[in-house]
């Protein structure tokens, strides 16, 4: 009795394998996404003393052209794994 219930718990099932592994990605993909929003807060919190310490003539500090693309690219390859992993948590929910 206690092996038949053993037995259904460790039953292959396409559809939970699907899931499982769609869960287990998404870790990384919210990493990944805090990774980022982690480097673009220490990003502004530097510009914001540099910001401090200029004179009250010198413009204001802005982040640079290749760092603003790198946290958008960074944020669109995220956000994306993220949606492809929710759509595939989704589809295996109907097999």
């Amino acid at each position: 009795m206690c092996f038949q219930s053993l037995e259904t718990i460790f039953v292959f099932d396409l559809a939970h394998c699907i899931n499982s592994f769609a869960l287990m990605a998404v870790i990384p993909a919210a990493w990944f996404l805090q990774l980022t929003r982690v480097r673009e807060q220490r990003e502004m919190q530097h510009l914001a003393a540099l910001s401090e310490q200029a004179p009250i003539d010198e413009p204001q500090h802005m982040m640079d052209i290749p760092t603003l693309l790198l946290n958008r690219f960074n944020y669109r390859v995220g956000f994306g794994c993220l949606a492809f992993l929710l759509m595939l948590s989704w589809f295996s929910t109907r097999l």
